[in-house]
């Protein structure tokens, strides 16, 4: 077994301190350190790509660019790299999302990976003129996936549905490969869309113990429906050679929260109608105290950031071991990130990939790049 990684473009700006934002939030004033330009978001990927990484997510929302354009300017720039673009099915037609894929397909060479995000905050769907209700926004991204799969399929659809309805729905061209859906939900209905239609389930960074629930509940469901779903999970990391170096680091960005900022934050965020993000929430209770929540697992990125708020802090070996326990899990896919992101990509490729591949639970997924890029950057160490 080969673990994939995936790294993370910061399109909603980037920052030796952490950037909030997200789950309706805006991001912090951290985010104008570098901002997103397509010049230094192609840094990043292509540094992502000499690593190892296989893809890069791109988040969406109101607190970021827009993923699917900036992705494409990005792909020109890249020659492997996927990009997981985080998508909300209620925004556009089916019919011109599969459109949209499939031309990215073709344009980018097969490098399309979908994020499928339903919207966990009314107040920012209604803002992109939605008005459902989450229930329902979930039961929507039921009737889009189904669409969308089968116009990938090369069907004519008809679907009259609760909230979509198309009629003689057809693709000129299919995607060839067609995308991988990714998804990521923690209520009981986000379960059921899960089960049904997605390739690989995506969990925020809890501790070991809670993930282990959530695989065992989405596997019973997609059992239930006859299919198999694959896992990944989304984390930050602070790597370093030493455990003391990177929670020194992690110390440092912690000293770095500004009171009024996280109590803003907090508040904002308390308010959410995620079920996983109230998760985040209860795993530090907004204090500062306490954030080791499991070995080398730190919540305090949740304290100023919606979404995904855990980091594997601790040296390369620690770092390294804390995958291999969510891999023993299930957990087949990473999906990381780090302030900057650009530094942090090289910390992590060059001292936590290499320990991993001595170890027979990674391979490089482009050796000719691999064998190219030796050009150290972070000064990583010594893996062996």
């Amino acid at each position: 077994m080969s673990l994939t990684f995936h790294w993370f473009l910061p399109t909603n700006g980037d920052s030796r301190h952490v950037v909030g934002g997200g789950h309706g939030t805006p991001a912090t004033a951290s985010g104008r350190d570098r901002p997103p330009t397509v010049a230094y978001l192609s840094q990043i990927a292509r540094a992502a790509e000499d690593l190892g990484f296989v893809g890069a997510l791109t988040p969406t929302g109101a607190w970021c660019e827009d993923a699917w354009l900036t992705t494409a300017m990005v792909s020109q720039n890249t020659e492997r790299l996927k990009f997981l673009v985080a998508f909300r099915p209620g925004f556009v037609s089916p019919t011109l999302a599969a459109q949209m894929a499939s031309t990215f397909q073709r344009q980018s060479g097969g490098r399309l990976l979908l994020n499928v995000v339903t919207g966990g905050e009314s107040h920012e769907q209604r803002a992109y003129g939605d008005f459902l209700d989450k229930d329902a926004r979930y039961r929507r991204t039921g009737e889009f996936l189904q669409i969308v799969r089968e116009l990938w399929e090369g069907k004519t659809v008809d679907l009259h549905g609760e909230h979509l309805q198309v009629a003689d729905a057809t693709l000129a061209r299919v995607p060839d490969p067609v995308p991988e859906v990714y998804f990521g939900g923690s209520s009981p209905i986000a379960g059921e869309i899960a089960a049904r239609h997605v390739d690989v389930y995506l969990t925020w960074g809890e501790p070991p113990a809670q993930v282990a629930e959530k695989i065992a509940w989405i596997r019973k469901l997609a059992a239930e429906q006859g299919r198999t779903v694959r896992f990944g999970i989304r984390l930050h990391v602070i790597t370093r050679d030493t455990s003391e170096q990177a929670w020194a680091e992690a110390n440092r960005l912690l000293d770095g929260f500004d009171p009024e900022t996280v109590a803003s934050v907090q508040a904002g965020l308390a308010r959410s109608e995620s079920a996983g993000q109230q998760r985040m929430l209860a795993l530090h209770g907004g204090g500062r105290d306490g954030l080791e929540i499991h070995p080398n697992l730190w919540a305090g990125i949740g304290l100023v950031r919606g979404g995904a708020g855990t980091a594997l802090v601790g040296s390369h070996d620690e770092v390294a071991e804390r995958i291999k326990e969510y891999a023993a899990l299930g957990i087949e896919e990473f999906v990381l990130s780090g302030y900057p992101h650009l530094e942090e990509a090289y910390w992590f490729g060059e001292g936590v990939l290499p320990r991993l591949e001595a170890q027979g639970l990674w391979k490089h997924p482009f050796p000719q790049v691999a064998a190219a890029a030796q050009v150290p950057f972070a000064g990583a160490g010594n893996p062996r």
